[in-house]
């Protein structure tokens, strides 16, 4: 036997296989006891720890095998010896054909880069695979002859070792600012560690640590994208980790029960259960379904998720669970709305269910268990639909919108003896859902800044309709259009008035801006500062909703208002006890001597017209004279010149 055959032996010791094994069982550990995001790319990382496992043991068979040969009175097993062989060859460079996919799945790439990385990827298996079996058939690589010595061709390991590297670089550098830069540093740098590790057994003339030098990048991964640790105070992972397993489990058809608890006293930003609050959150993290785990969403919202398959009694465990939790409350004492619905593929699809959650929280009381039935589901869909057809109004921006309508309520003009004003209201007609309502559309335009498309497409629909019945011969005094706080904060939002009334050619006295006052100082200047420079185009400007809620009085003397509308709560008040009646008619004589319109809001009958006569009113608007009607009815109430 050679010297150099006999050094290659005496070079290779099985204790870096042995910990590439260990670790292997390490990892295998862990992703069964940590949280880990079970996404596409973590399954293909997964399978090439399986790949360093076999390596690593596929390179002590064929050293065992091999050292047989150091006998003299040994046969060495020669398949054994090719095939052990050839499995470590294919199962190292699968490693880096692993690595490679699992890049290219971290970058997104387009189809024709995916294509190309994993056809080099598999190319390299290819060439090894042949180079090992014609290099052994035609005795230009690794072979047993007749005598049962072995031969060493020529190395290609550490060529296509080198090639899978660059690539795998090149890669990562070409597409770094697809990836977080510190992930990049990171990954990059135990590469790096791995590169150095090779080189010097290389100098030393080791082969023992050749699978080991895989195993820094794979925890590299782990640590820096596939880790979600627990919440060592309440065993919880967070919201990313609750979304993963929703897609986890949507693609394997598990059902899921999710359990949902919300309570607002936790909600702030740094505060944290007490502490026999989070034992009792342990407590049901593990004592009454098996296998559940536990989210934290935000603060004061937690999810605790089972699977129906492990739990199949899971019903009775509910209703044990919620028994125990409203005893529990008497302790703690805490504002708490509970949700509860088993997972459903058109929430799973668009991983949806913390939006659910909060819409159905939305409409709860405290202390409220709700389970979640068919009907609360197509509520959600609506609400789903209308905010998808608010987002494309206000993405289009199209002043003519047919899905935006307008409708008026006729005011009538006391000193006039006519319906010569008029309330602009808004309405949605849509596709699936007929006519929406503004109290089923108008907080979530609110709340997703939608309302200010909407209002100026209101604003548009009226002039036009104006000028249409002026053109016509109808007496219009004017007709007002409801702007809330968030249209008036829009930096644009007098330029925008001035040329939708401009562009539709009426006169801006004929339209009215309705607004509600704030309690904020800051919205106040604003307030104040758009209507003094849109007054000078000659719009007016009303006072919606007086007697509800706050009302400064020093502030509306300086606002300068046209028409103050006393809300419908003070009709009632009035006609129900006398002292109201004479408050009420006293500020309403107040605000004429100050130069003021007063308008009463919801007549319903002649007794609170003759009421509302009486005390000052110069307009009245309700359904004694009518409900809010389609803008083009106007018609059948304003009069023609004659």
């Amino acid at each position: 036997m050679s010297e150099a055959v006999i050094s290659y032996y005496n070079n290779f010791t099985p204790v870096g296989d042995i910990l590439v094994i260990a670790c292997c069982l390490v990892f295998a550990i862990l992703f069964r006891t940590a949280y880990i995001n079970r996404s596409k790319s973590f399954l293909i990382f997964r399978n090439t720890l399986i790949l360093l496992a076999i390596a690593a043991v596929s390179d002590i068979c064929y050293h065992s095998f091999s050292v047989s040969e150091l006998s003299p009175a040994a046969t060495p097993p020669v398949p054994a010896i090719y095939i052990s062989r050839l499995i470590f060859h294919l199962s190292v460079f699968g490693i880096f054909a692993g690595y490679i996919h699992y890049t290219k799945e971290l970058l997104h790439l387009n189809k024709k880069a995916d294509r190309l990385y994993l056809s080099l990827a598999a190319a390299g298996l290819v060439i090894i695979f042949l180079y090992d079996t014609l290099g052994t058939v035609l005795h230009l690589g690794s072979y047993v002859d007749e005598i049962g010595k072995i031969h060493f061709g020529f190395n290609i390991f550490p060529i296509f070792y080198i090639l899978y590297l660059s690539l795998i670089f090149y890669m990562i550098f070409r597409y770094r600012t697809r990836i977080y830069k510190q992930i990049i540093v990171g990954v990059l740098l135990t590469c790096i560690v791995s590169l150095v590790l090779m080189a010097i057994q290389g100098i030393l003339g080791q082969y023992s640590l050749t699978v080991a030098s895989f195993l820094f990048p794979a925890f590299a991964i782990l640590y820096l994208i596939h880790s979600n640790p627990y919440d060592t105070e309440i065993g919880a992972v967070n919201i990313t980790a609750f979304e993963d397993l929703i897609n986890y489990s949507y693609c394997h058809r598990d059902i899921l029960l999710i359990m949902s608890l919300y309570m607002h006293d936790f909600d702030e930003k740094g505060t944290k259960f007490p502490q026999d609050m989070q034992n009792t959150i342990r407590y049901y993290n593990h004592h009454f379904f098996k296998g559940a785990l536990l989210f934290q969403i935000s603060g004061g919202h937690i999810i605790l998720v089972a699977d129906i398959a492990k739990n199949p009694d899971y019903e009775r465990r509910l209703k044990e669970m919620t028994a125990d939790f409203a005893l529990q409350h008497t302790k703690f004492r805490y504002d708490y709305k509970a949700v509860f619905l088993k997972t459903l593929d058109e929430i799973s699809v668009n991983n949806d269910y913390i939006g659910l959650i909060h819409y159905l929280e939305e409409n709860m009381n405290e202390q409220e268990f709700k389970l979640v039935n068919e009907k609360d589901i197509e509520n959600y869909r609506r609400q789903r639909y209308i905010i998808s057809q608010l987002e494309d109004i206000n993405t289009k921006m199209d002043l003519d919108d047919p899905r935006v309508e307008v409708f008026c309520q006729p005011v009538l003009n006391i000193a006039a003896g006519r319906y010569d004003t008029a309330e602009a209201l808004m309405r949605l007609r849509l596709e699936k859902t007929g006519m929406v309502f503004p109290d089923q559309f108008i907080p979530i335009a609110e709340k997703y800044n939608y309302i200010h498309c909407l209002s100026l497409i209101i604003l548009n629909k009226t002039c036009l309709q104006i000028k249409k019945m002026l053109e016509e011969g109808y007496i219009i005094k004017r007709i007002s259009v409801n702007f809330s706080m968030i249209d008036v904060r829009e930096p644009d939002f007098c330029q925008s008035v001035n040329k939708i009334v401009q562009e539709s050619g009426i006169p801006f006295e004929k339209i009215a801006i309705e607004l509600t006052e704030s309690q904020s100082e800051k919205d106040f200047m604003i307030v104040k500062e758009k209507i003094n420079e849109l007054k000078d185009s000659g719009i007016k400007f009303y006072l919606d909703d007086f007697g509800t809620g706050y009302s400064n009085f020093d502030r509306i003397i300086e606002l300068p208002f046209d028409i103050i509308k006393f809300d419908r709560s003070l009709v009632l008040a009035s006609s129900s006890d006398a002292k109201s009646e004479t408050m009420v008619s006293y500020l309403a004589h107040m605000f004429s001597d100050m130069n003021y319109s007063v308008l009463y809001e919801g007549i319903e009958n002649e007794q609170d017209e003759d009421m509302c006569i009486n005390m000052c009113a110069r307009y009245l608007q309700g359904y004694k004279y009518s409900k809010p009607i389609p803008i083009a009815a106007l018609t059948d109430f304003f009069e023609k010149k004659a």
